[in-house]
Protein backbone atom coordinates (compact mmCIF):
# COMPACT_ATOMS: atom_id res chain seq x y z
CA UNK A 1 0.00 0.00 0.00
CA UNK A 2 1.17 3.51 -0.76
CA UNK A 3 0.02 6.87 0.53
CA UNK A 4 -0.95 8.56 -2.74
CA UNK A 5 -1.24 7.36 -6.35
CA UNK A 6 -1.48 9.40 -9.54
CA UNK A 7 -2.61 7.96 -12.88
CA UNK A 8 -1.33 9.89 -15.90
CA UNK A 9 -2.13 9.08 -19.53
CA UNK A 10 -0.02 9.89 -22.61
CA UNK A 11 2.87 10.09 -20.16
CA UNK A 12 5.74 8.89 -22.31
CA UNK A 13 6.98 12.34 -23.26
CA UNK A 14 6.11 16.04 -23.29
CA UNK A 15 3.42 17.39 -20.99
CA UNK A 16 2.35 13.96 -19.75
CA UNK A 17 5.85 12.94 -18.70
CA UNK A 18 6.41 16.34 -17.06
CA UNK A 19 3.19 15.89 -15.06
CA UNK A 20 4.29 12.43 -13.95
CA UNK A 21 7.64 13.77 -12.76
CA UNK A 22 6.09 16.75 -10.97
CA UNK A 23 3.55 14.59 -9.16
CA UNK A 24 6.26 12.12 -8.21
CA UNK A 25 8.20 15.03 -6.70
CA UNK A 26 5.07 15.78 -4.65
CA UNK A 27 5.05 12.25 -3.27
CA UNK A 28 2.65 10.48 -5.60
CA UNK A 29 3.43 7.04 -6.95
CA UNK A 30 2.86 7.27 -10.71
CA UNK A 31 0.87 4.78 -12.76
CA UNK A 32 1.42 5.76 -16.37
CA UNK A 33 0.10 4.93 -19.83
CA UNK A 34 1.36 5.77 -23.31
CA UNK A 35 0.65 4.45 -26.77
CA UNK A 36 4.36 4.18 -27.57
CA UNK A 37 5.23 2.31 -24.40
CA UNK A 38 7.68 5.06 -23.37
CA UNK A 39 5.66 5.53 -20.18
CA UNK A 40 7.20 2.31 -18.90
CA UNK A 41 10.64 3.94 -18.88
CA UNK A 42 9.35 7.12 -17.23
CA UNK A 43 7.54 5.11 -14.56
CA UNK A 44 10.60 2.98 -13.84
CA UNK A 45 12.65 6.15 -13.39
CA UNK A 46 10.09 7.49 -10.91
CA UNK A 47 9.48 4.32 -8.92
CA UNK A 48 6.03 3.62 -10.33
CA UNK A 49 4.64 1.40 -13.04
CA UNK A 50 3.95 2.05 -16.71
CA UNK A 51 1.88 0.41 -19.41
CA UNK A 52 1.57 0.50 -23.18
CA UNK A 53 -1.94 1.35 -24.37
CA UNK A 54 -4.24 3.93 -25.90
CA UNK A 55 -6.64 6.35 -24.25
CA UNK A 56 -9.07 5.58 -27.07
CA UNK A 57 -9.31 1.92 -26.07
CA UNK A 58 -11.75 1.36 -23.16
CA UNK A 59 -10.07 -1.97 -22.35
CA UNK A 60 -6.67 -0.27 -21.96
CA UNK A 61 -8.12 2.34 -19.61
CA UNK A 62 -9.84 -0.35 -17.53
CA UNK A 63 -6.62 -2.36 -17.32
CA UNK A 64 -4.73 0.75 -16.23
CA UNK A 65 -7.13 1.51 -13.40
CA UNK A 66 -7.35 -2.13 -12.33
CA UNK A 67 -3.56 -2.39 -12.25
CA UNK A 68 -3.27 0.72 -10.08
CA UNK A 69 -5.79 -0.67 -7.61
CA UNK A 70 -4.27 -4.16 -7.60
CA UNK A 71 -0.77 -2.84 -6.94
CA UNK A 72 -1.42 0.12 -4.66
CA UNK A 73 -4.99 -0.17 -3.40
CA UNK A 74 -6.05 3.39 -4.25
CA UNK A 75 -6.05 6.22 -6.81
CA UNK A 76 -5.92 9.84 -5.66
CA UNK A 77 -5.28 11.83 -8.83
CA UNK A 78 -5.95 11.27 -12.53
CA UNK A 79 -4.37 13.40 -15.24
CA UNK A 80 -6.12 12.87 -18.57
CA UNK A 81 -3.58 13.80 -21.24
CA UNK A 82 -3.88 12.88 -24.92
CA UNK A 83 -2.37 13.38 -28.32
CA UNK A 84 -3.61 15.80 -30.96
CA UNK A 85 -6.67 15.18 -33.17
CA UNK A 86 -6.72 15.71 -36.92
CA UNK A 87 -6.29 19.14 -38.46
CA UNK A 88 -7.32 20.51 -41.85
CA UNK A 89 -9.70 22.91 -43.51
CA UNK A 90 -12.91 23.02 -41.49
CA UNK A 91 -15.32 21.46 -44.03
CA UNK A 92 -12.74 19.12 -45.55
CA UNK A 93 -12.17 17.15 -42.36
CA UNK A 94 -13.63 13.68 -42.79
CA UNK A 95 -16.41 12.45 -40.50
CA UNK A 96 -14.10 9.61 -39.42
CA UNK A 97 -11.56 12.15 -38.19
CA UNK A 98 -14.22 13.93 -36.15
CA UNK A 99 -15.25 10.61 -34.59
CA UNK A 100 -11.62 9.70 -33.88
CA UNK A 101 -11.16 13.10 -32.24
CA UNK A 102 -14.22 12.49 -30.07
CA UNK A 103 -12.63 9.30 -28.75
CA UNK A 104 -9.25 10.96 -28.26
CA UNK A 105 -10.33 14.23 -26.64
CA UNK A 106 -13.65 13.73 -24.86
CA UNK A 107 -14.82 10.13 -24.53
CA UNK A 108 -11.50 9.08 -22.98
CA UNK A 109 -12.28 11.44 -20.08
CA UNK A 110 -15.86 10.17 -19.77
CA UNK A 111 -14.66 6.56 -19.73
CA UNK A 112 -11.95 7.27 -17.18
CA UNK A 113 -14.46 9.10 -14.98
CA UNK A 114 -16.73 6.06 -15.00
CA UNK A 115 -13.85 3.89 -13.84
CA UNK A 116 -12.41 6.07 -11.08
CA UNK A 117 -15.49 7.78 -9.63
CA UNK A 118 -16.54 4.74 -7.56
CA UNK A 119 -12.95 4.55 -6.25
CA UNK A 120 -13.00 8.22 -5.27
CA UNK A 121 -16.41 7.86 -3.64
CA UNK A 122 -15.20 4.98 -1.50
CA UNK A 123 -12.05 6.89 -0.50
CA UNK A 124 -13.91 10.10 0.26
CA UNK A 125 -12.45 12.22 -2.53
CA UNK A 126 -10.15 12.54 -5.50
CA UNK A 127 -8.99 14.96 -8.17
CA UNK A 128 -9.08 14.80 -11.98
CA UNK A 129 -7.14 17.23 -14.16
CA UNK A 130 -7.79 17.24 -17.90
CA UNK A 131 -5.21 18.62 -20.32
CA UNK A 132 -7.17 20.74 -22.78
CA UNK A 133 -5.98 23.57 -25.05
CA UNK A 134 -5.96 27.36 -25.32
CA UNK A 135 -8.32 27.11 -28.31
CA UNK A 136 -11.14 25.51 -26.32
CA UNK A 137 -12.75 28.91 -25.73
CA UNK A 138 -11.11 30.97 -28.48
CA UNK A 139 -11.52 28.55 -31.40
CA UNK A 140 -8.76 28.42 -33.97
CA UNK A 141 -9.19 27.44 -37.61
CA UNK A 142 -5.72 25.94 -37.34
CA UNK A 143 -7.03 23.41 -34.79
CA UNK A 144 -10.74 22.94 -35.62
CA UNK A 145 -11.34 19.45 -34.21
CA UNK A 146 -9.44 20.23 -31.03
CA UNK A 147 -11.23 23.58 -30.60
CA UNK A 148 -14.71 22.10 -30.94
CA UNK A 149 -14.25 18.95 -28.92
CA UNK A 150 -12.24 20.50 -26.11
CA UNK A 151 -14.98 23.09 -25.68
CA UNK A 152 -17.17 20.05 -25.08
CA UNK A 153 -14.59 18.74 -22.63
CA UNK A 154 -14.91 21.98 -20.67
CA UNK A 155 -18.68 21.52 -20.50
CA UNK A 156 -18.34 17.92 -19.33
CA UNK A 157 -15.79 19.01 -16.72
CA UNK A 158 -18.20 21.56 -15.26
CA UNK A 159 -21.11 19.10 -15.21
CA UNK A 160 -19.01 16.39 -13.57
CA UNK A 161 -17.60 18.83 -11.03
CA UNK A 162 -21.08 20.00 -10.04
CA UNK A 163 -22.40 16.45 -9.84
CA UNK A 164 -19.66 15.13 -7.52
CA UNK A 165 -18.46 18.15 -5.54
CA UNK A 166 -20.44 17.24 -2.43
CA UNK A 167 -18.40 14.06 -1.89
CA UNK A 168 -15.01 15.72 -2.30
CA UNK A 169 -14.37 14.81 -5.93
CA UNK A 170 -12.98 17.60 -8.11
CA UNK A 171 -12.40 17.95 -11.85
CA UNK A 172 -10.62 20.82 -13.59
CA UNK A 173 -8.94 21.55 -16.92
CA UNK A 174 -5.57 23.07 -17.75
CA UNK A 175 -5.52 24.94 -21.07
CA UNK A 176 -1.93 25.12 -22.35
CA UNK A 177 -0.78 27.36 -25.13
CA UNK A 178 2.22 26.30 -27.17
CA UNK A 179 4.81 24.22 -25.31
CA UNK A 180 8.47 23.50 -25.85
CA UNK A 181 7.80 19.82 -26.50
CA UNK A 182 7.24 20.87 -30.14
CA UNK A 183 9.00 23.37 -32.36
CA UNK A 184 7.18 26.71 -32.42
CA UNK A 185 7.73 28.95 -35.44
CA UNK A 186 8.62 32.64 -35.23
CA UNK A 187 5.20 33.79 -36.49
CA UNK A 188 3.47 31.95 -33.67
CA UNK A 189 5.96 33.17 -31.08
CA UNK A 190 5.21 36.73 -32.16
CA UNK A 191 1.55 36.20 -31.16
CA UNK A 192 2.44 35.14 -27.60
CA UNK A 193 2.76 38.14 -25.26
CA UNK A 194 5.48 36.38 -23.27
CA UNK A 195 7.37 35.75 -26.52
CA UNK A 196 8.15 32.10 -25.86
CA UNK A 197 6.49 28.72 -25.56
CA UNK A 198 5.79 27.27 -22.14
CA UNK A 199 8.23 24.84 -20.65
CA UNK A 200 6.33 21.60 -20.11
CA UNK A 201 7.34 21.87 -16.45
CA UNK A 202 5.35 25.10 -16.17
CA UNK A 203 2.24 23.32 -17.37
CA UNK A 204 2.94 20.46 -14.96
CA UNK A 205 3.16 22.96 -12.10
CA UNK A 206 -0.40 24.11 -12.85
CA UNK A 207 -1.58 20.51 -13.00
CA UNK A 208 0.09 19.73 -9.68
CA UNK A 209 -1.61 22.73 -8.06
CA UNK A 210 -5.07 21.66 -9.23
CA UNK A 211 -4.39 18.10 -8.08
CA UNK A 212 -3.26 19.20 -4.64
CA UNK A 213 -5.03 20.05 -1.41
CA UNK A 214 -4.02 23.67 -2.02
CA UNK A 215 -6.80 23.68 -4.65
CA UNK A 216 -9.32 21.93 -2.42
CA UNK A 217 -12.00 24.56 -3.16
CA UNK A 218 -11.31 24.72 -6.90
CA UNK A 219 -13.48 22.61 -9.19
CA UNK A 220 -15.11 22.88 -12.60
CA UNK A 221 -12.52 25.44 -13.74
CA UNK A 222 -10.46 25.99 -16.89
CA UNK A 223 -7.01 27.35 -16.04
CA UNK A 224 -5.17 28.95 -18.94
CA UNK A 225 -1.41 28.46 -19.02
CA UNK A 226 -0.75 30.17 -22.35
CA UNK A 227 1.61 33.08 -21.77
CA UNK A 228 -1.20 35.56 -22.41
CA UNK A 229 -2.05 34.12 -25.85
CA UNK A 230 -5.83 34.23 -25.37
CA UNK A 231 -7.88 37.30 -24.58
CA UNK A 232 -11.12 36.03 -23.01
CA UNK A 233 -11.68 35.93 -19.27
Amino acid sequence: MTERVAVVTAAGRGIGAACARRLADDGYTPVLLSKSGAAKEVAEELGGVGFEGSVTDPADLEALVDSALDRYGRIDVVVNNTGHPATGDLLDIEAEDWHDGLDLVLLNVVRMARLVTPVFEEQGGGSVVNISTFSAYEPSLDFPVSSVLRAGLGAFTKLYADRHADVGIRMNCVLPGFADSYEVDDETLAEIPMGRPAAVEEIADAVAYLASDDASYVTGQNLRVDGGLTDSV
